[in-house]
């Protein structure tokens, strides 16, 4: 990896590799007891087998970045780097490591004291120029259709970057671009009030999601309120460094905190929604604030499976492999709720695939950053659902959608990668 250290860009005095504005807390790092439990769930480990690219290698480089003279070489910040952030280890570890927050301050740490070579520097802002930023996205969802449509997916190996190439082979499918109201009345008595998080790349190429989100909360009693602010919540910023991840959660927090609840349809955002008093500890203005938002967020699955039915569920015969999506499953701890919702549709047949905890290769931004690992991961996925013969999948997050049905298509197979609430839709409606 081209690039080296810079003094300083923002942050606290440095006192080694790690300056004094957050660094990896060394308590969380000591809770690490090296036993190896995390290893057979790590996919960077999985793929290489490197101890240095698995969660206890890099916490040793964590807690190396606090030694005396210590700084960021090349060789630290690749490893770090090349961590997906899936949080299998989370679920893995019996000591409890917090290695979600860990990376996150590192990352943190990163992006203000190592100098990226050019062409990477440029990859990653025209990125974070893009994705957080909905209408952005959404005047470029005509051209990936275009892409797809005259074939440019298929020429992805071809082209001269490997980033490019995931680009193009990331295009998303056109889908029906579906208005959503600012507000969904409850059918039937109210059970309370629910703010639905838009989002950015959800509300660009998967506006039907939300549809369907607001209307299956609807059908089981909650008024909706879908307010278009705010435009992006921070995940994408958080999860691999940004400098505005703070600024975005502060927006949302403002944007949000009056309501009841606070739901999310999309993994990656309801992870980091639920990770604000973290994000925001040292914010006096903020922190408290931060920490009783968090609590009121919840997956729409979450809530669904909540309390007791109330709209009729019709039968919807398929057979369907469920995705667990990374910051779902390990982040959020989700993995039954979405799981009983649907079994609990008629006809639906709900098989699972191997190596479940394993991620896709998504991974925020990681898929356009690290496509080469990222495809390995994709493929990986994509060859575990297709074999247990199902028609379609079921993933709770935009970006595990996109790799998924991209990666089936490298391998031959159009394979349809449905949310849970539109097949829970499609039973309502009685269209199975």
């Amino acid at each position: 990896m081209s690039g080296g250290p810079i003094e300083l860009r923002g942050g606290g005095a440095r006192v080694s590799a790690w300056d004094e504005d957050r660094p990896p807390e060394p308590a969380l790092i000591d809770d690490c007891v090296h036993c190896g439990f995390c290893l057979p769930t790590c996919p960077t480990y999985a793929l290489w087998g490197e101890e240095a690219d698995s969660p206890r290698g890099r916490i040793v480089l964590m807690r190396a970045g606090h030694e005396d003279g210590s700084d960021l070489s090349a060789e630290m910040v690749g490893h770090f780097d090349n961590c997906l952030g899936c949080m299998a280890c989370v679920t893995a570890c019996p000591s409890g490591v917090q290695y979600d927050k860990l990376i996150e301050d590192t990352r943190a740490q990163v992006e203000r004291h190592w100098e990226r070579a050019p062409a990477e520097r440029i990859l990653r802002r025209l990125i974070f120029a893009l994705f957080p930023h909905p209408r952005r996205l959404a005047a470029l969802a005509p051209l990936l259709a275009l892409a797809r449509a005259v074939g440019l997916d298929r020429l992805a190996p071809r082209l001269p970057s490997e980033s490019l190439a995931a680009m193009a082979r990331l295009a998303p499918p056109r889908r029906p671009r579906v208005s959503l109201p600012e507000r969904v009345p409850a059918a039937g008595p109210s059970r309370g009030s629910v703010a639905l998080l838009r989002g950015c790349v959800q509300r660009a190429f998967f506006s039907d999601v939300n549809a369907a989100t607001a209307a299956v909360l609807a059908a089981e009693g909650w008024d909706v309120a879908a307010p278009h602010e705010p435009r992006c919540c921070g995940a994408l910023a958080l999860h691999a460094g940004g400098t505005d991840a703070r600024e975005r959660a502060r927006d949302t927090i403002a944007a949000l905190e009056g309501h009841e609840r606070v739901v999310v349809n999309a993994a990656g955002c309801g992870s980091a929604m639920k990770d604000y008093g973290h994000l925001l500890r040292d914010d006096l203005a903020w922190a408290d604030r931060a920490e009783r938002f968090a609590a009121k967020v919840r997956d729409v699955t979450e809530i669904l499976a909540g309390g007791p039915v109330r709209a009729l569920r019709r039968p919807v015969r398929m057979r369907v492999a469920y995705h667990d999506a990374c910051h779902l499953a390990h982040a959020q701890g989700v993995r039954e709720q979405p799981r009983d919702l649907l079994r609990a549709i008629p006809g639906l047949e709900l098989v699972e695939p191997a190596e479940w905890e394993i991620c896709c290769g998504s991974a925020g931004i990681y898929n356009l950053v690290k496509p080469e690992p990222a495809n390995e991961l994709g493929r990986r996925k994509a060859e575990n659902l297709l074999a247990t013969g199902a028609e379609a999948v079921v993933a709770a997050n935009p970006g595990c959608a996109l790799q998924i049905a991209a990666h089936a298509r490298d391998l031959g197979h159009e394979l349809v990668v449905y949310h849970p609430v539109e097949l829970l839709l499609r039973s309502l409606k009685g269209a199975g």
